[in-house]
């Protein structure tokens, strides 16, 4: 067996292990510190029954990722190869946003944190930082490739920063909009995750790829972290992931698809969060053109089929499946990137 396959399994497994042992404690603590969720009231009036809920559970699988991290690829890391920490730190600055709305929801009590300009404002400067640090170490490109097609569209590097800049803040955002019912965004990026894991290693074994190797850890340990998180997260949830875990989760699949220099293949990967955020922004424009009319029952879309009479489980099997599909066909554009020796 390949190193590289054992080194993916011991992500896997440690960071499930982590995340699991993690709850035991952190569930606890959070009860204690009263850091319950605060429901919106124009929200669906049955979610009203998980007011109280503790939130900022993200802080499982973050720190679990963390400690899986810097242990796998302590070697490669002392070598140079400082792509999984670019990426792990990235991720935690926006967690780190989200510790800061979360904090301020439960201690105003309610739904509510940072105002919309500032968290904008806060990723915004993490987008530009990161970019620029992929770039100054050669692993970022302004040659935006296109799955598929087998093609690169050279950027100039103004406008690539711009386009990636959009791209994170959306991607960011999208995730934290598709974290509404138990389990949903962990579920849907859990296959997200097992995706770039399949990429990085595939990357690391045909073209034995700058910083693959590490990477492929990094998102193998975030799939194991979210599946230990499920454990607490699944309907009925014990725990609620919150904007900490949220804003981390979309740090980290930007950050993954930016690592592997190719951000176009969030289009597909990340279907759902384009869904649930879309459904939002037609809602909104809608009901202002029409002074009150609306398309969705409620938004975003998770929201519109819940009041169709979907249940919490259900959306996370069909969102989850959807994704698996749009992953597989994207793993088969990213092929192209790297073709078989």
């Amino acid at each position: 067996m390949d190193p590289i396959i054992i080194k993916l399994l011991a992500a896997v497994v440690l960071g499930f292990v982590l995340t699991a042992a993690l709850g035991k404690v952190v569930i606890p603590a959070l009860r204690r510190m009263k850091a319950g969720q605060s429901i919106k009231e124009d929200g669906p009036t049955w979610h009203m029954a998980k007011q109280g809920t503790p939130t900022m559970g993200g802080v499982m699988f973050i720190l679990a990722v963390i400690v899986t991290v810097l242990v796998l690829n302590a070697s490669a890391i002392l070598a140079g190869d400082l792509t999984s920490v670019f990426v792990l730190l990235f991720s935690l600055v926006f967690g780190l946003i989200g510790m800061v709305d979360d904090y301020a929801k439960i201690k105003k009590k309610e739904n509510t944190g940072l105002t919309a300009s500032q968290k904008f404002l806060l990723q915004l400067a993490a987008a530009v930082l990161f970019t620029v640090l992929l770039r100054s170490f050669g692993i970022l490109s302004p040659n935006l490739y296109i799955p598929f097609l087998g093609i690169e569209w050279k950027l100039p590097w103004v406008v690539y920063m711009i386009f990636a800049a959009f791209v994170i803040t959306g991607c960011v955002n999208s995730v934290n909009i598709t974290d509404g019912v138990d389990g949903l965004a962990s579920s849907v990026t859990l296959v997200v995750a097992v995706f770039f894991t399949a990429c990085f290693t595939y990357a690391h074994l045909m073209w034995n790829t700058t910083g693959s190797a590490g990477m492929a850890v990094f998102a193998a340990a975030l799939a194991g972290g979210l599946v230990g998180f499920l454990v607490y997260n699944f309907h009925p949830a014990k725990v609620f992931m919150g904007d900490t875990g949220s804003l981390f989760l979309g740090g980290a699949v930007c950050g993954m698809a930016f690592a592997l220099d190719m951000p176009l293949i969030l289009i597909l990967v990340g279907i759902i969060y384009i869904a649930e955020t879309m459904s939002d922004i037609i809602q909104v424009v809608y009901f202002k053109a029409t002074h009150g009319k609306r398309i969705f029952r409620m938004a975003p879309l998770h929201h519109h089929l819940e009041m169709g009479g979907w249940s919490e489980k259900k959306l996370c099997y069909v969102f989850a499946g959807i994704t698996l599909v749009c992953c597989i066909l994207a793993f088969i554009g990213v092929m192209g990137r790297f073709p078989a020796l």
